[in-house]
């Protein structure tokens, strides 16, 4: 059984997860910051209004740290310096698990409401994609008419289960049923609705810098585009957006202190612009938004009914009727009041409703109208509603296991309060460093040396036993090491190396404690062949309470602690697990087969010496006072 085991541990050592390179590589665990260095990013607060509070700054600290923990064991070290900064540490090369754990993850599902293909813009605009490319760093269009997520996966949309869809509406599923159109043969842009949120008080420094943008680009050319109520149709004159040109020279910045119909209506606003607008520029619920799909449409999208805060969890799941990864989401019980009721508008829309014309344009054909699915400041999905949607949903499309996982965990954690703009991510040392490292392995090897020096000379042949059970508990310590590394994260720090070191304590123990019950099984009289099976039954509960207290301690340390006490707790509670099924499967075991050798009977090689001789005394003088 035990064969078994160690067969199947170095098959999925060797062959399972993202093995790669030679068989040596496949067998370096996953070593933490202190022993071989790692990545550091930081993010710093940038919300307007001054600095963010103290009580916001720790929950954000928090959800970041809960991001990096679901990622595996990985002792990552997360920080608040000064009053906006926070800075996270992860071992090894870490620059894509570093990348959005600073996203604000707002979740948002607005009524799209208006759109325009104006990809004819870039003519004015060299900042604009060219008709039928991509804007920079912006995902294609996908063939179901769906933008790429950030999370890696591509065309996903939005669907609830089957049993959940109301009024026989193929089970509900909201899909887009057709791909955008770039080309400016493109039907008309859709008109978005009157300019509520331009009727909304603004800010003193929002006035500023409007203030200043006007004196950018000019007075007269201000008001012109103040006053425009769709957006300038190119179609028909590709020229008619030059005078706007001044507005192409706007900084991302400046371009999210538009209002959202000037942003929309104004043809030399590009989607490049749109996009790199400061985070948190289209957070707010309570207004109508712009941003672009796909990287070439621009979208006006509704105030949003349906909120992150709405739902309840997220996970990822396997879908097993097509094989592909999904994030189910679950709402809240006003939630998906919430839902149904966003659903139900955009699947009762008539031809006459703008939500249904602006599906007409992005689609080039429409059933009923669309609901955008917004992660910060990216369409993620933008589906038909096919029903009114009253149970659980779905986030669908090509996801992979780990982008389907990053993205619930997003949801699941909640949006962080503050928002972030990311800093350069830098390499930082090994806070031990490489000889540090050797020279406590190799004090860790002259430990281990003494030990079994000291079990041959005192047990002899019992010490093969500890010798070989300790070499035993090592590799199968090592091979869960090297496995947990590359499939859940774990890391390998000093502490952990700590927690390994101390279950060898254990391990001792329970040597002790069976050698010395066999002693005293053969001192009140019994061969060793009977004594072996009798002192391993009284001995074996015993062993089994003190290893369950020890992984009972570990569980409890691992559960209210964090960071490299953790870490500490895991390898623990790992190798005591560990080392009970060493105890079980082998040292019981070999302990057998030795009681039925020669060997063992001798006083000599055994161990068992001063027991065998005093036992063979008090034999021998017990017989002859018989005689006597």
């Amino acid at each position: 059984m035990l064969g078994l085991i160690f067969v199947v541990l170095y098959l999925l050592v060797f062959f399972a997860g993202d093995a790669k390179g030679s068989f040596t590589d496949r067998l370096h665990p996953k070593l933490g910051l202190d022993l071989v260095g790692g990545t550091q990013a930081t993010y710093i607060a940038t919300q307007a209004g001054g600095a963010p509070t103290k009580e916001a700054m720790d929950q954000a600290r928090q959800i970041i740290e809960n991001r990096v923990n679901a990622l595996g064991v990985s002792e990552a070290e997360v920080v608040v310096q000064g009053s906006n900064t926070i800075v996270v540490s992860l071992a090894g090369k870490a620059d894509d698990q570093l990348k959005d754990l600073a996203q604000a993850a707002n979740m948002r599902f607005r009524l799209l409401i208006g759109t325009t293909g104006d990809v004819s813009a870039s003519a004015l605009n060299p900042a604009s994609p060219s008709p039928g490319a991509p804007a920079s760093g912006a995902p294609s269009a996908a063939p179901s008419g769906s933008a790429a997520p950030r999370t890696g996966a591509s065309a996903p949309s939005v669907v609830s289960s089957p049993s959940t869809g109301t009024g026989g509406q193929g089970g509900g599923e909201a899909v887009p049923s057709a791909t955008p159109s770039a080309a400016a043969s493109a039907p008309a842009p859709a008109a978005a609705p009157g300019a509520s949120a331009s009727d909304a008080p603004v800010a003193a420094d929002l006035r500023a810098q409007r203030a200043a943008i006007k004196q950018k680009v000019g007075a007269k050319l201000w008001d012109q585009a103040e006053k425009l109520t769709a957006p300038v149709d190119l179609s028909s004159d590709p020229k008619a957006g030059l005078p706007y040109k001044p507005f192409s020279t706007l900084t991302p910045a400046e371009v999210a202190a538009l209002t959202p119909q000037m942003q929309f209506n104004i043809p030399t606003v590009s989607c490049d612009q749109l996009d790199k607008r400061p985070n948190g520029s289209i957070d707010d619920a309570d207004a109508q938004v712009v941003a672009c799909y796909s990287g070439q449409a621009k979208v006006m999208l509704d105030k949003a009914k349906v909120v992150g805060d709405d739902i309840s969890s997220a996970s990822p799941q396997l879908d097993q009727t097509n094989g592909q990864w999904v994030v189910s989401l679950d709402f809240k019980s006003e939630g998906q009041k919430k839902w149904a009721d966003l659903t139900r508008v955009a699947f009762n829309a008539t031809s006459s409703d703008p939500c249904y014309a602006a599906v007409q344009a992005l689609y080039g054909s429409a059933e009923h109208c669309a609901v955008a699915v917004v992660l910060d400041k990216e369409i993620l999905s933008a589906p038909q509603i096919q029903g009114v949607l009253t149970g659980s949903s779905q986030i669908t499309g090509s996801f992979t296991a780990t982008s389907a996982k990053q993205l619930a965990d997003q949801l699941k954690f909640g949006a962080i309060p503050v928002t972030f703009s990311s800093g350069p991510a830098q390499t930082i040392s090994a806070t031990l460093g490489l000889q540090q490292l050797e020279a406590g392995l190799l004090a860790a090897a002259i430990g281990m040396a003494l030990v079994a020096v000291y079990a041959f000379f005192y047990y002899r042949l019992l010490g093969s036993v500890i010798f070989l059970s300790l070499l035993l508990s090592g590799l199968l310590t090592f091979g869960a090491l090297v496995f947990l590394g590359r499939t859940m994260g774990y890391t390998l720090t000093l502490a952990g190396i700590a927690g390994f070191i101390v279950s060898l304590g254990v391990a001792a123990d329970s040597f002790v404690i069976y050698f010395e019950r066999l002693k005293d099984e053969i001192h009140e009289g019994r061969t060793p062949r009977s004594a072996v099976p009798r002192a391993w039954h009284r001995a074996r509960r015993t062993i089994i309470s003190a290893n369950t207290i020890t992984i009972m301690c570990a569980v409890v340390l691992y559960i209210v602690s964090i960071g490299a006490v953790q870490g500490f707790a895991f390898a623990m509670g790992l190798s005591t697990v560990l080392d009970l099924v060493v105890v079980f499967l082998f040292r019981h075991p070999i302990m057998t087969m030795f009681a039925n050798t020669k060997a063992f009977l001798s006083p000599r090689v055994s161990g068992l010496g001063r027991v065998l001789r005093r036992n063979s005394t008090e034999e021998s003088v017990s017989s002859r006072v018989k005689e006597a």
